[in-house]
């Protein structure tokens, strides 16, 4: 098919490379300069949609300054994402849609925005809302790969737009997802509220890594580990293993947005709220954890991206660790050769406190690139001190390593295989 992608940023260009791949015509088009691998970039919207059957439009809904969870966010007022984006790209579209062409939003909204800001923008297009289940790292798996395909009509049909739409996918999915096809409304509830759910489970086990720390003789892992295998109630293994807070681009100003809907539908209470408000909490635990076992030691903290094997910061828990170890007065240093930060010869010279917040095993758990993603290498000196979030450091001769969340008395190995 002859495919055109509007916005080939850090989401759109790898799906825009893997449809290309797949032995599709792609088209892309930014406002940023791009080098694509396998397709060509066009100068204009209208040159891109030319004679395309899809167009996939793949641009940020951001959110407002200090929104994204690098700092504390619970205190701030809830408000919308921001779709003026999203807007001006559906209006030039409107311009140049024939009828014989699927335009497909696939940026992450509110409930109720396709409907109540988009479709009045756009009466001479045929409109598909369509969220990707994707993680920054692993675009390309994830692209072929999803848990499922989410699709929003107008009327929830599976029919005409809905059936061409899965079609299309049926010639590049790997594993053969299923097809989860609703109204606008419910396709954009089922992707930030997916996204949620995820903030609620790493907040809960985060919840029992807290009550280890305070309780003690619990090795968190023991814990989770049962719940993760008590899937006739409960729920999988993915986001089942205690470390570091809910980070990213996504989940956490979701949950931000999510406060904002709760608010104007008058629910009456703000779950969200307590999502984000748990999170902050959690964080600023593990800064006391630092705080008790540091002293005056310069603290390094070993990955500042949010996850592993990327550069990006958005929403990035060390970055909200960070924050607190400040206002406690810390001496703090990063290392994460993916954000071009690494440590002055003085500090690497030096007893330090090494707080590990990386791991690629358990962040990319369901993916292959679980074992080609390492772990940012430190060399800490005699005399330093690792707090260890994942409870996954061997033993380092001289130095004195901390398996946060595991207070037995005597340490057993219950890491998943």
């Amino acid at each position: 098919m002859n495919i055109g992608f509007i916005g080939i940023g850090k989401l759109g260009l790898e799906c825009a490379e893997v449809i290309s791949a797949k032995g599709h015509f792609v088209e892309g088009y930014d406002i940023v300069k791009r080098e694509p691998r396998n397709f060509r970039v066009r100068d204009s919207i209208q040159d891109v949609m030319s004679e395309k059957e899809i167009i996939f439009i793949a641009v940020p809904t951001g959110h407002y300054p200090f929104y994204g969870g690098e700092i504390p966010t619970s205190h701030l007022k809830p408000c919308d994402f921001d779709y003026e984006v999203v807007k001006g790209i559906l209006r030039e579209v409107n311009e140049y849609a024939t009828k014989d062409q699927l335009v497909v939003l696939i940026s992450t909204v509110l409930p109720g925005t396709t409907r109540k800001h988009f479709v009045n923008l756009i009466p001479n297009v045929r409109f598909v809302y369509n969220p990707f289940l994707i993680a920054m790292g692993s675009v390309s798996w994830d692209m072929v790969n999803p848990e499922m395909v989410i699709i929003g009509t107008e009327d929830g049909s599976t029919t005409g737009d809905a059936k061409l739409l899965i079609e299309f996918y049926k010639t590049i999915m790997e594993n053969n997802p299923r097809y989860e096809v609703g109204t606008w409304d419910e396709a954009e509830s089922i992707k930030i509220f997916y996204n949620t759910f995820i903030s609620v489970k790493i907040g809960l086990v985060n919840m029992i890594q807290d009550v280890a720390e305070k309780l003690g003789n619990i090795n968190v892992d023991v814990v989770t580990n049962a719940l993760a295998r008590s899937t006739q109630r409960i729920t999988g293994s993915k986001y089942m293993t205690a470390g570091g807070p809910d980070s990213g681009a996504c989940h956490p100003r979701d949950n931000i947005a999510l406060r904002h809907l709760a608010q104007s539908l008058e629910l009456g209470y703000d779950l969200f709220g307590v999502i984000m408000q748990s999170r902050e909490i959690q964080t600023k635990n593990i800064a006391r954890k630092v705080r008790e076992h540091a002293k005056k030691m310069p603290v390094v903290i070993v990955g500042k991206a949010y996850k592993p094997g990327v550069s990006y910061i958005e929403g990035s828990g060390s970055l909200l660790v960070e924050h607190y170890l400040r206002e406690m007065g810390f001496e703090t240093y990063f290392l994460d050769k993916y954000t071009g930060d690494f440590l002055p010869n003085r500090i690497s010279k030096q007893p330090c406190l090494y707080l590990l917040m990386h791991n690629a095993q358990v962040t990319y758990c369901d993916s292959p690139l679980k074992d080609t993603i390492k772990t940012q290498e430190f060399t800490p000196v005699a005399g330093s001190v690792i707090l260890d979030i994942w409870r996954t450091q061997p033993n380092i001769e001289g130095c004195k390593v901390i398996h946060y969340g595991n207070t037995r008395k005597e340490f057993y190995d219950t890491r998943r295989i």
